[in-house]
């Protein structure tokens, strides 16, 4: 069965937009959890634009199921999550300076950096997935870096989906067998949204995790957040039934 785990960035920068705590990220999240959300992922950047550091331990202590934390690892990051604890660490390679994730890691030219930073973070008992393109070579190698799972970067498959959903889908079907052989666990996320949910979870039976942050508290403001974790649920529930 697919989990949803609910980015809850956003709640963080309408927070930041007039400072004070409205909207309190910490009861959001536990909200989201009681609305049905089986994870929370947050990512937080070092200008802390959104999600501050402190969020992150406060987050820990509170949160009830899987909390993931996303980012590129430096050594800031490296510490946080290491203090925190997380269920998941999810490493992308985003430069500071960038508005959201927009690739995944070339696991072949970053081979050694992610097999030290993997190694540490298994070792203290934190699993480990690598946000990923559908290229198989690059999904081998993270395997050999060890780490746990991948994330699939989902954000070609959503801009395609409304032209050709089947040719849009194609590379993630093929990157998810790839990713079965080599005995590796399969996240996905970036623009998933209600549209095309259902047909990527459906097309990827595989598939253990979405993130889904932006496109859900869109839709929240318009049906309510509850309302909207249980809507993105059933596109989940209904394909995997």
């Amino acid at each position: 069965m697919t989990r949803l785990s609910v980015n809850i960035n956003k709640i963080a920068t309408l927070r930041n937009a007039r400072g004070g705590n409205t909207p309190n990220l910490l009861e959001t999240a536990k909200k989201c959890e009681e609305f049905g959300a089986q994870g929370i992922t947050v990512h937080p950047r070092p200008d802390e634009r959104h999600i501050r550091y402190s969020d992150v331990q406060d987050l820990k202590n509170a949160l009830t199921t899987e909390f993931n934390i996303e980012g590129y690892p430096n050594r800031e990051f490296i510490d946080l999550v290491l203090e925190a604890k997380p269920a998941q660490v999810t490493l992308v390679p985003d430069p500071p300076n960038v508005l959201t994730s927009n690739a995944g890691w070339n696991t072949l030219e970053n081979f050694d950096l992610l097999k030290e930073v993997v190694s540490e973070f298994k070792n203290a008992g934190i699993r480990v997935s690598l946000f990923m393109e559908c290229e198989g070579r690059m999904i081998e190698a993270a395997k050999k870096i060890g780490s746990d799972r991948i994330e699939l970067y989902t954000e070609a498959f959503a801009e395609n989906f409304l032209q050709n959903k089947e040719n849009a889908i194609r590379p993630y079907k093929d990157a998810a067998e790839i990713t079965l052989k080599n005995d590796l666990g399969l996240n996905a996320g970036h623009d998933l949204n209600l549209d095309n949910l259902a047909f990527f979870a459906s097309s990827i039976p595989s598939l253990l995790e979405v993130s889904i942050g932006h496109a859900l508290i869109s839709d929240a403001l318009y049906y309510g957040l509850e309302n909207t974790i249980q809507m993105y649920l059933r596109q989940i529930k209904s394909e995997n039934n």
